[in-house]
């Protein structure tokens, strides 16, 4: 199979995506489960590039919506998305599109990747945190922005920079495998 055929390219995305479903099931149980998911998310966006990533990533949420166990703690179906962390995961659309939209500036820049990369996780966090507002609003639970940022953005931070750099590392040895 050649490196630049259409059949390659959606071994790669099925293959990605099949990585952030077990990097989904690595789990500490929490309001926002701590998951290795974000680590996924960036090492596919850097070993297929914006595109191909942000399809793993899509691929991975269509098939928790249609019911498949992908997310934390093996759950799936469109009512995980609808939940209160569900925009979290959507979000994650969001880092790989971002990242896609730097990626021409991006070259050979580790710096720049960077940026776009936290740009992406900060659209990631921000999606996330209006989703879960709304919906628990809608539920009848008022729940500030700034206490859901508290609750489900601030303990992640750390862990989430920490991932970005493992990420930027493991992302680096794949793609010298892959040439």
């Amino acid at each position: 199979m050649k490196k630049n055929s259409p059949a390659f390219r959606a071994v790669m995305i099925a293959l990605m995506a099949v990585i952030i479903t077990l990097c989904s099931w690595i789990t500490i149980p929490y309001v926002v489960p701590f998951t290795m998911q974000t680590f996924a998310v960036f090492c596919a966006v850097m070993i297929l590039g914006g595109r191909l990533g942000t399809a793993a990533v899509g691929l991975y949420i269509l098939l928790g919506i249609v019911g498949v166990p992908v997310f934390s703690g093996f759950s799936g179906g469109v009512g995980h998305i609808l939940g209160p962390t569900g925009g979290y995961i959507v979000g994650f659309l969001f880092t790989g599109l971002i990242y896609m939209l730097g990626e021409p500036l991006i070259t050979r820049k580790r710096a720049l990747r960077i940026v776009f990369l936290i740009a992406g996780l900060l659209a990631c966090y921000l999606v996330g945190t209006i989703w879960f507002v709304i919906v628990l609003g809608a539920r009848g639970t008022e729940y500030g922005f700034f206490a859901a940022l508290m609750t489900c953005v601030v303990p992640y931070i750390i862990p989430d920079l920490v991932k970005l750099l493992l990420a930027m590392y493991v992302s680096t040895q794949v793609r010298k495998l892959l040439r």
